[in-house]
């Protein structure tokens, strides 16, 4: 049996023990077998210049010798334990991640996903309050659990109306299709905070718990807002007592360019935040960071039995370490503004890409008719199909399916960044 037919079978076998919404990226699905810095490789030996790394989760890129030798060297130890156990590996990157979150007196807790750090900084953020009514942005992701769905601005991926909270959602967080899409800069920021207000005045009963955003959106399609948005919502939720959760699972650890974390953009400190992704590089790891009176505020019994377990944090801490001492914020910083340049100029001749937006390694492309803002999710596809065959992998996401992510490891090079705009280029010179 040849390679391909091998790949096949394996789709086959995939097909019938999943289930049928765990969908596969490419007509052709691929398996991916190896990697080596920002490449990796397929079951059928075809080598691909990575610019989505796992849904922005392997942000170092692949088989780094530093990250590699301390999981090896966990995996000879033990792998498990659990919370109910002193773990030394566990303390130490709860301390680096609490001095770096920006939050006073601040306590962590880790998880094994982002959607279980947003589902548990929820449940903190209602019991804290008394109150199960949340303030979400519209386009937003926050996860796939029960109470994660719920405030997830996204109908695409919310496949149930049930829901622990009372909703309201928000606009601010995309621009580009926002009713106030038409002001700028702090215009539109005064139109956003005159709408918040307005909502809490209407649509809330009393005391709201929280405000739960990404600084940039994620499975939304990188919708990118002005920089102060949400420290002015915060002004607006602080009368109230109203908490500020800010979801960094895709915005964390430099991937913005400007700044460690994506609130830092706005002039705000978050009551609680929460993370997940890049910080593994690969490995099951996420958590949330909350002063002490947040964190604490939970009365009663609880634990993790997977998070924070000895390999995720032994490795998440290489991974923390790396970035670190790789100064990776910079990186993402210039390796970033050479990528939006490219993309502004590929943009710039075409006559179907409606928006470039983002910051950092973390840049999207949005996909319109010509002279118009309707969606053209085909454009979309056929860049996801043509750029695998040319040997570049990126993603998609938006509610519409019309947005192209763009979002490499930290690592990146300038060769690298020129290499993949080459081929974004060639591939939109074909479908166009």
């Amino acid at each position: 049996m040849g390679q391909f037919e091998n790949t096949r079978s394996l789709l086959e076998r995939h097909k019938s023990v999943t289930p049928a919404w765990m969908s596969l990226y490419y007509k052709e699905p691929i398996s991916l077998v190896s990697g080596e810095g920002r490449r990796v490789t397929d079951s059928n030996g075809v080598e691909y210049l990575d610019f989505f790394a796992g849904i922005l989760t392997n942000m170092i890129g692949y088989n780094v010798p530093e990250i590699v030798d301390e999981i090896r060297d966990q995996a000879g130890k033990i792998l498990h334990s659990s919370t109910l156990y002193l773990i030394e590996s566990q303390v130490e990157l709860a301390e680096e991640i609490a001095a770096l979150s920006g939050i006073p007196d601040a306590r962590v807790f880790f998880t094994s996903s982002g959607s279980e750090a947003n589902d548990a900084a929820l449940m903190l953020a209602t019991a804290f309050r008394r109150s199960n009514q949340v303030l979400a942005m519209r386009y937003s992701y926050h996860g796939r659990t029960m109470s994660t769905v719920p405030v997830t601005g996204h109908s695409n991926w919310s496949p149930s109306s049930l829901s622990p909270f009372m909703v309201t959602y928000i606009h601010g967080s995309y621009p580009y299709r926002s009713p106030f899409g038409h002001l700028k800069g702090a215009d539109y920021i005064d139109a956003c905070v005159g709408d918040l207000r307005e909502l809490l005045d209407v649509a809330s009963a009393g005391d709201v718990a929280c405000l739960i955003a990404e600084p940039i959106t994620g499975v939304g399609g990188f919708g990118t807002p002005p920089d102060g948005l949400f420290g002015e919502f915060q002004k607006a939720l602080k009368e109230r007592g109203v908490l500020f959760i800010s979801d960094e699972v895709q915005t964390g650890w430099g991937r913005t360019g400007e700044n460690f974390w994506g609130y830092e953009a706005h002039g705000v400190t978050p009551d609680i935040i929460t993370f997940a992704k890049g910080l593994g590089n690969g490995l099951a790891i996420g958590g949330l960071v909350a002063s002490a009176d947040v964190m604490n505020c939970v009365k009663v019994n609880s634990l993790s039995t997977f998070g924070g377990n000895p390999l995720a944090t032994r490795g998440a801490l290489a991974t923390l370490r790396y970035v670190k001492e790789h100064d990776l914020q910079r990186n993402a910083l210039e390796r970033g503004r050479e990528l939006r340049e490219g993309l502004e100029k590929i943009a710039a001749g075409s006559k179907t890409i409606g928006d470039v937006r983002g910051k950092g390694l973390m840049q999207g492309l949005e996909f319109v008719a010509p002279g118009t803002k309707k969606p053209n999710a085909e454009v979309s596809l056929a860049l996801l199909e043509e750029t695998r065959s040319r040997g570049l992998l990126i993603g998609r996401g938006g509610l519409y399916g019309n947005v192209n992510r763009i979002a490499p490891p930290l690592t990146l090079t300038r060769d690298e960044v020129r290499e993949g705009l080459d081929i974004i280029a060639a591939s939109m010179a074909v479908i166009e």
